[in-house]
């Protein structure tokens, strides 16, 4: 009979069904299934897997000390050369059909293009012993030099008083202070700039205004000459495809993927058409035969460092390459370059729209750009022999390929017209209406034909800029625009529309207050203020997506949002891409119907959801693309270095700021692939005086009831734990060790994880978080692995995470409270599924101690604040007590891309 939480509850399936023991006669796990048991041994027992495999379900497993955590042995990735799609599990590959291209291969060499026979063995390059750290002494040098400089940005000035300070004591301490790591900060940057190999240096040209001159008084920047900072983009791409971080991460060749459903699948870049068209275009020469095809990723967005002191606009460029999968270009780990910085032209006000100055303006950008990656183009036509992230060498051909960009910048890209699309040339007053696709050769027709003033009005072309496209083989800038996922969420105008000002103020007032009330969860940014602030980052819009339908309730567009994010695509969810844009179009009429936007939407951003069906099937899945990835890298590559800087001049010394740093990431790269680079309140051990630490008088008898429930497991005529005389089950007088916290390691790949796909979530359970109130997250706990989504899953809260040992078995565990489903589907109105926590006859919380091996995940609650008996929420409710106030709770389905995805379930 499965156990019950207490005798007048109703019988709960059990979830500690662990039955078959880890066969390692050193550990003592046990779980649930066979395929649980081998996924534990292939990351824990073996130190070398020869696939990554991301488990179905996270791991969580006891700490060393106050953090629990499950650590994945690192892949070295030395068998995957002949799978391009070694990141997805193999149960997946198994049961998909995968063509690749035929002729543009990928096909590993030699040093002087000859193919290798299949399954030779690259050559590998001689390396340095593992006891060299070069340029640093040893290790602490190293982490010292990357905690100074990286980590923690130390001025110049902070890091001579350290030194100082550190001689001083070993000196004190009769060492030699010579020992100390570095004598000053002349030093630490010497040895940092000694770092040899995978150096891209900086260089530099200049550009200006060459037509005519005015007779009289001519502006100053038609005699201005604008630098334009730059590296190598082909240097850049021959470190990035042979970064052995990248090793089983990288696709060398296009590749269609179909299910077993026989759907077309989409997901990096490479499984798109786009990859695979220009592939066919390339192989047209039969001398590229066997070549490796390199799209090169572009991207750019000026960016404000500091909006109170003078001119402080930057324009970075950034380089990335579509071989490499789209959640590694997510990840952060240097898949993703800064490529130069181009010049931003300055005017006096009265020539700020002066036809000349527009004209110049937008040239230049195009010009820059085609300077900068003139030394990629022989590369486009003949292949070149470069090693690659598996050690073996391959003949690779370039092509430029998507360009991220948000719209201002695709209009200026796209030598577009403001207001019109950039890939269609649909009317602007008229934008969901007709409009055939646009292609360079199509503008060339027109402009053969029609005057600059009609291509102007009746096109939206500018026709007097060259697009920097038009010097490099097979590329068209219209074809090539990356898909901008849009961020912001249409706020509450419609309010002061149909109420009065004053209730619209109150209601809007009200929706601050229940935004700022929503719960903690891992990775949440909080809003104390609700929305009130002046100007919404990305970032601002996308962590307010994740708890603004709870709080307005309504959802076509989120849905989409959701949808487009999804980490891989198929033609059932291209469909339900396009069934979402239909639904927006539909219940945007409101916002015409109340005078929001009485003329209707014909805006460029809403337009571009009509073409994210065919940019998904292009380029596979939107978020290896998406602007955010280029717009993080501005805090790393520009704003930091500029806040590092002594403000004056400052474009120089960001250069050198970005070039060490790119130094300590490759010795960082290079010891981690020589394998040389392999604490909160203590709470007593005592199990009776833990539960009186913890407040929970039954923790004793909850431990004992919980042991007797892994006893019987396997006997199914057993009567529930709860159900027996607490003398019936074992004793228990052992040591405990309770944390404030478990790591949770699942596979997410549509959200911010790993290079593997990997997504890590920390599970909080304390008395205080950050000095302030407790925090105990709620999780979901595995009910029936047979059923998909949330149906199989319950919720739970956390009160504390525990670990001991009895009869030489050691138990990772949980203290809960459940939560049970209110309804047997999601609400109607808002797609959410409703739960309410369970509770005793007095009204305490009904408590349970699980295994730690049923958590799936976290799981985030937003209060029904409908259901809170007031149509206003008091003001002393806020996000530290709104799990204890509300007696019911919405299933958050949009805090991140996997909860969206077992909502689906």
């Amino acid at each position: 009979m499965p156990p019950q939480i207490y005798h007048h509850k109703p019988a709960r399936p059990h979830h500690s069904s662990l039955t078959i023991p880890c066969e390692n006669s050193q550990c003592n796990r046990w779980f649930r299934s066979v395929s649980g048991l081998k996924k534990h041994v292939r990351s824990c027992h073996v130190s070398a897997p020869s696939h990554p495999l991301p488990p179905e379900h996270p791991a969580l497993s006891p700490p060393a000390e106050n953090e629990l955590e499950s650590n994945f042995e690192p892949f070295d990735g030395q068998d995957e050369q002949e799978n391009p799609l070694s990141n997805e599990p193999l149960e997946d590959q198994a049961q998909c059909e995968i063509e690749y291209h035929p002729f543009l291969d990928g096909r590993p060499c030699d040093e002087n293009g000859n193919f290798l026979p299949p399954g030779a063995k690259p050559v590998l390059p001689e390396t340095p012993s593992t006891n060299d750290w070069s340029p640093y002494r040893d290790y602490v040098e190293f982490e010292m030099a990357e905690l100074l400089y990286k980590k923690v940005q130390m001025s110049g000035g902070d890091i001579n008083a350290l030194v100082d300070l550190w001689r001083a004591s070993f000196i004190k301490n009769g060492l030699a202070d010579e020992d100390v790591p570095f004598a000053n900060k002349d030093d630490l940057y010497r040895v940092i700039d000694s770092t040899s190999g995978s150096d891209v240096p900086w260089e530099s040209f200049s550009l200006s205004y060459n037509g005519e001159l005015p007779g009289e008084d001519p502006p100053e920047w038609m005699k201005q000459e604008f630098d334009v900072w730059f590296r190598s983009p082909r240097a850049i791409i021959q470190n990035m495809l042979s970064n052995r971080d990248f090793c089983g991460e990288t696709n060398f060749m296009p590749y269609r993927k179909f299910s077993k459903k026989g759907e077309r699948e989409y997901k990096d870049f490479m499984s798109g058409e786009w990859a695979w068209k220009q592939a066919d275009k390339i192989s047209v020469d039969p001398t590229t035969h066997g070549s490796s095809f390199v799209p090169v990723i572009l991207g750019s967005d000026k960016t404000t460092v500091s909006v109170a002191t003078g001119q402080n606009e930057y324009y970075p460029v950034y380089i990335s390459i579509g071989n490499i999968h789209n959640n590694v270009r997510r990840a952060h780990r240097n898949a993703v370059a800064l490529l130069g910085f181009l010049a931003i032209p300055k005017t006096e006000k009265k020539y700020a729209n002066d036809v000349e100055f527009c004209k110049f303006r937008r040239q230049l950008l195009h010009t820059s750009l085609a300077c900068i990656l003139q030394d990629l183009k022989p590369g486009m036509l003949v292949p070149e022999v470069l090693r690659c992230a598996d050690m073996h060498f391959r003949c690779v051909i370039y092509g430029i390929g998507p360009y991220i960009a948000d719209y201002p910048e695709q209009a200026l890209l796209a030598c577009i017209v403001q207001g019109w699309c950039p890939r269609c040339i649909a009317w602007p007053n008229n934008l969901d209406g007709e409009g055939g696709r646009r292609s360079e050769d199509h503008t060339e027709v027109l402009a053969n034909f029609l005057s600059p003033v009609v291509l102007w009005d009746q096109y939206g072309i500018v026709s007097d800029i060259v697009p920097f496209t038009h010097d490099f083989p097979r590329a068209d800038i219209h074809e090539i625009l990356a898909p901008d996922l849009l961020h912001q969420v249409i706020k509450e105008d419609y309010l002061h529309l149909t109420y009065s000002k004053k209730r619209a103020d109150e209601i809007s007032d009200d929706i601050d207050r229940r935004i700022a009330a929503v719960p903690s969860f891992p990775g949440l940014r909080r809003f104390p203020q609700g929305r009130g602030f002046k100007q919404w980052t990305g970032d601002d819009s996308k962590a307010l997506m994740k708890v603004y339908l709870p709080a307005i309730e309504g959802h076509a567009f989120l849905d989409f949002c959701y949808l487009v994010r999804h980490d891989t695509h198929s033609d059932s969810t291209i469909q339900k891409v396009q069934d979402a844009v239909k639904d927006f179009h539909h219940s945007h009429t409101i916002f015409e119907t109340l005078g929001v936007r009485p003329t209707g939407f014909s805006l460029p951003r809403q337009h571009s959801l009509q073409h994210y069906p065919w940019l998904i099937r292009m380029f596979g899945s939107p978020n290896g693309l998406c602007s955010s990835i280029t717009e993080s890298r501005h805090i790393t590559a520009v704003k930091e270095p500029w806040r590092r800087s002594s403000r004056f001049e400052a474009l120089g010394q960001m250069l050198l700021i970005n070039q060490r740093l790119d130094k300590l990431a490759v010795s960082r790269v290079d010891f981690t692939a020589r394998g040389m680079l392999s604490g909160m309140r203590q709470y007593s051990t005592n199990c009776h005086k833990l539960s009186v630490q913890l407040n929970q008088p039954r923790l004793v008898e909850l431990l004992r009831r919980f042991l007797y429930s892994q006893a019987h497991m396997n006997d199914h005529d057993a009567p529930s734990a709860f159900n027996i005389p607490l003398h019936q089950c074992p004793m228990f007088n052992s040591r405990v060790v309770a944390t404030h916290s478990a790591v949770a390691y699942f596979y997410a790949p549509s959200d911010c994880s790993g290079t593997d796909g990997m997504r890590r979530e920390t599970i909080r359970a304390t008395h205080l978080w950050r000095k302030h109130a407790a925090r105990y997250d709620c999780a979901f706990v595995e009910r029936d692995p047979s059923i998909p989504g949330i149906r199989g899953l319950d919720v739970v809260r956390i009160f504390a995470f525990l670990s001991f040992s009895h009869d030489n078995t050691t138990y990772p565990c949980a203290l809960i409270q459940w939560f049970s489903h209110i309804l047997d589907e999601p609400d109607e109105l808002t797609g959410l599924w409703k739960v309410q926590p369970d509770t005793n006859d007095n009204g305490s919380p009904s408590l349970e101690i699980i295994h730690l091996d049923c958590i799936f995940r976290s799981a985030h609650l937003m209060p029904v604040f409908g259901d809170y008996g007031h149509r206003f929420i008091p003001p002393d409710i806020d996000f530290t007590n709104s799990l204890d106030k509300f007696p019911t709770f919405y299933i958050n389905k949009y805090i991140d891309h996997h909860a969206f995805g077992l909502s689906q379930g």
